[in-house]
């Protein structure tokens, strides 16, 4: 059953990577200008090397040739040029994805600190004061604008009272050598005799990018958090549990929680894609050297192989998420297991 399934899994990964990569592909007939010049990133071609570069990218022949072309350069780490840097598109690609996983994962982590609790303490205090106030402080925040809450911080704690920076990850006076990309492993595991000093300064960088960016997500896992609870106390094997005269907190525990936090697991691909799109805007206002910032930058100066490899960067990164989080779902769940 379970080897079926994963056979099953992989071949819709399959099909998605497929389907991600003819997009990907078609874009460099769909974009403006000539195709061997959206193809290889090069903004001027001498006429010696058209011909060279016809045959490299299979030009002269059929349509699912070049495609096939095409698979195999992106397996081989061959995207082609960045128009603006004359620069691999892939290693600007590795130079500021880190950026983004690191907001997106603190942002992640904080929803689920923050939301799954206060879901529970809602939903089993659903008629209380403080149930209604967090559900009623929860929607004020999800129909918030995600620019609009930032700048409101950044007046707030950057302008006004002048506790946290407004852009960056870190203070330029700080040198932190690049080991992994991820501003905090690389603090740690530099030699840097500053290296307090420079962690302090990395929180407080990412203290309010990463509240930001948390604000939509925590909202989502408080409201889904909450409903998933009080489904599961209607159960009647709740009800006979109690009756057995467990206390309340045994039944919460024991079998409240485990089966209301299920469903959850779920939620964290979906919010993950959710992070992504938003990291876009978050980066664009914090100046947060990411993916998000450098694929805008890229559509304004309409730099069409590194918008081809970012579309495909990011749409990958979503699909492998909520696929892992799927599997994960099933292996924890008998009753997904079973379906």
């Amino acid at each position: 059953m379970m080897l079926h399934y994963f056979l099953r899994r992989t071949f819709l990964i399959a099909f998605v990577f497929v389907a991600l990569t003819v997009l990907a592909f078609s874009l460099s007939y769909l974009f403006p200008g000539e195709v061997l010049n959206n193809v290889s990133g090069l903004t001027s071609i001498d006429p010696e090397q058209q011909q060279a570069l016809i045959q490299y990218y299979a030009l002269d022949q059929s349509v699912i040739m070049q495609y096939l072309g095409y698979v195999h350069r992106i397996l081989a780490g061959e995207w082609g040029l960045s128009f603006s840097s004359q620069q691999p598109v892939l290693a600007e690609i590795i130079a500021v994805f880190p950026a983004t996983l690191e907001l997106a994962s603190y942002a992640l982590i904080l929803s689920f600190v923050l939301g799954i609790p206060l879901g529970l303490f809602a939903a089993v205090k659903a008629d209380s004061f403080f149930g209604k106030l967090i559900s009623g402080i929860t929607l004020v925040a999800y129909s918030i604008p995600i620019f609009w809450w930032a700048l409101l911080l950044i007046m707030l704690f950057s302008l006004t009272l002048g506790l946290l920076p407004t852009a960056g990850r870190i203070n330029v006076l700080f040198d932190i050598p690049t080991t992994t990309g991820f501003m905090l492993p690389d603090i740690w595991l530099s030699d840097i005799p500053y290296k307090s000093e420079a962690t302090q300064d990395a929180l407080r960088h990412l203290l309010l990018p990463a509240i930001v960016l948390a604000t939509y997500p925590t909202t989502v896992m408080i409201r889904f958090t909450r409903d998933s609870m009080l489904a599961v106390l209607e159960q009647s094997y709740i009800k006979t549990a109690r009756a057995k005269g467990l206390s309340r907190a045994q039944v919460l525990y024991h079998h409240g929680l485990r089966n209301a936090l299920l469903p959850v697991i779920r939620q964290i691909g979906l919010q993950f894609s959710t992070l992504i799109t938003l990291a876009m805007i978050t980066e664009v206002i914090f100046s947060w050297p990411g993916i998000g910032q450098w694929l805008l930058d890229s559509i304004y100066q309409r730099n069409y192989p590194a918008i081809q490899g970012g579309l495909l960067v990011v749409s990958c990164l979503v699909i492998v998420v909520n696929m892992l989080t799927e599997i994960l779902h099933t292996l924890f769940n008998p009753l997904a297991r079973k379906a």
